[in-house]
């Protein structure tokens, strides 16, 4: 007897596709002391298994159409995006701290202190940089996109194409956040000279050999004039009198 086909299920495992965005396979969490980011890329991993759970209900109560429409392009440009924002975060914060550390080590004076902080164009410019290879999963949500209409248009017909462009997506996800993980670690050494550089700033010293070239100028002067040896200067006179009289 002939089992019949078992029909495969409209949301397919997500795991396998995103390899390494679940478990990745070197050390996580940046332990060289740069910035931590297990939490940030947990915090993906669940959106998206969130957002496929969601589609798997819609599932099973026989709506494809919100099924698909769940793991659409939006969902999955929000994810990324809402990741890429707490990264961009975090690593702004880790920066504003050794800005800080090597300041407070070089006694930097606080009204210089002020200005070491990162701006908002440097973090929208840091932020770019972490998403620079987001190219090719921006394209696999457009094809996404372009997958969800047709089922829309063609009902069952379409559904295997879609399924395969989730998948593509997932993999494409995955490409994007190992690129923000390196683009992470390249952050480290693009703003390691300028924190260096507060490190080794010393207070100019040029005031103080000033001030004591003047105390001491000054006190050879008041001592040729104690001394007799120049005239007393009326605003001297009576203090010149008091050490006289002694």
């Amino acid at each position: 007897m002939t089992r019949p086909a078992i029909a495969a299920p409209l949301v397919p495992e997500l795991g396998p596709a995103l390899g390494e965005l679940v478990a990745p396979a070197g050390l996580a969490g940046y332990a060289h002391g740069w910035v931590a980011l297990d939490d940030v890329r947990l915090g993906l991993v669940s959106t998206l298994f969130d957002l496929a759970g969601a589609a798997r209900g819609f599932e099973l109560a026989g709506d494809s159409a919100s099924a698909v429409a769940s793991l659409g392009r939006a969902a999955w440009l929000g994810a990324w995006e809402t990741a890429l924002d707490a990264t961009a975060a975090r690593i702004a914060e880790a920066i504003d701290a050794r800005f800080a550390n090597a300041a407070s080590e070089a006694r930097l004076p606080a009204r210089r202190r002020t200005a070491l902080a990162v701006t908002a164009e440097e973090r929208r410019a840091l932020e770019a940089r972490l998403g620079a290879d987001a190219a090719g999963l921006v394209a696999a949500l457009d094809a996404l996109e372009e997958a969800g209409n047709a089922v829309t248009a063609r009902g069952d017909g379409g559904l295997a194409a879609w399924r395969e462009a989730l998948l593509a997506a997932a993999r494409r996800i995955e490409t994007a956040w190992a690129g923000l993980e390196r683009a992470a670690q390249a952050e480290e050494a693009r703003w390691r000279g300028a924190i260096e550089g507060v490190r080794r700033w010393r207070r100019p010293v040029w005031p103080l050999w000033l001030f004591s070239v003047l105390l001491v100028d000054g006190a050879a002067y008041v001592g040729l004039v104690l001394g007799g040896y120049l005239p007393v200067p009326a605003p001297l006179a009576d203090f010149a009198r008091w050490v006289w009289s002694w």
